[in-house]
């Protein structure tokens, strides 16, 4: 069977990487798989050069085709904040309590109109003698004053998504995955992908 690496140890993304690559008889692996390791920087100053920088990073190390992700939230009233620095915002212990706890004390004075914000995702395809591709989705929603839902993880049980009238911690992975910014960057993928592995 083919492979694919996908970039990351989370195993959560990995399941998402499955779904589309199996159909097509390639087996996803993951960083914990074939270089445990291994640590890229994420030195970028945009979900899109972070997703290359580390797409480029392991394809050059493994020799093999890989897929890399980089994505977050965006807050319109906190100008952007946290982007690129979603999984870090309250400190480099990547702890989601408190990352969502810092986004709500900076909107706390800010009116339900104008909590608008994104979800962002971008992946990149690199591997030997191919030129890099991007990839890009979103997610649109609203930031609540208080967690709802148990599912997912992030900042999932802030993010409330008007059109389906719930967080995205109240919906199901299918759900999620119909709407999510990974989701809809992985269709733009999917919809390339015949020619990237031919």
């Amino acid at each position: 069977m083919k492979q694919v690496i996908i970039a990351t140890q989370n195993k959560g993304k990995a399941k998402d990487f499955e779904a589309i690559f199996k159909p097509h008889g390639y087996e996803v692996l993951t960083l914990a798989d074939v270089a445990p390791d291994m640590d890229v920087e994420e030195t970028g100053t945009t979900f899109e050069e972070n997703a290359v920088l580390k797409a480029e990073a392991v394809a050059q190390r493994l020799g093999m085709m890989v897929i890399a992700d980089d994505s977050g939230l965006e807050i319109d009233a906190l100008n952007g904040e946290p982007g690129v620095y979603s999984a870090r915002y309250a400190g480099l212990e990547k702890n989601d309590e408190a990352n969502m706890q810092k986004a709500l004390n900076g909107l706390k004075d800010v009116p339900d109109e104008e909590r608008t914000a994104r979800f962002c995702c971008s992946l990149a395809v690199a591997g030997p003698n191919m030129e890099t591709k991007t990839f890009f989705g979103t997610c649109e929603g609203v930031i609540l004053r208080e967690k709802r839902g148990t599912n997912g993880f992030g900042y999932d049980p802030i993010f409330y998504v008007p059109s389906l009238g719930k967080t995205m911690a109240e919906l199901s992975p299918e759900q999620k995955g119909e709407i999510s910014h990974r989701g809809n960057a992985l269709r733009e993928l999917e919809q390339e992908l015949s020619g990237l592995l031919g």
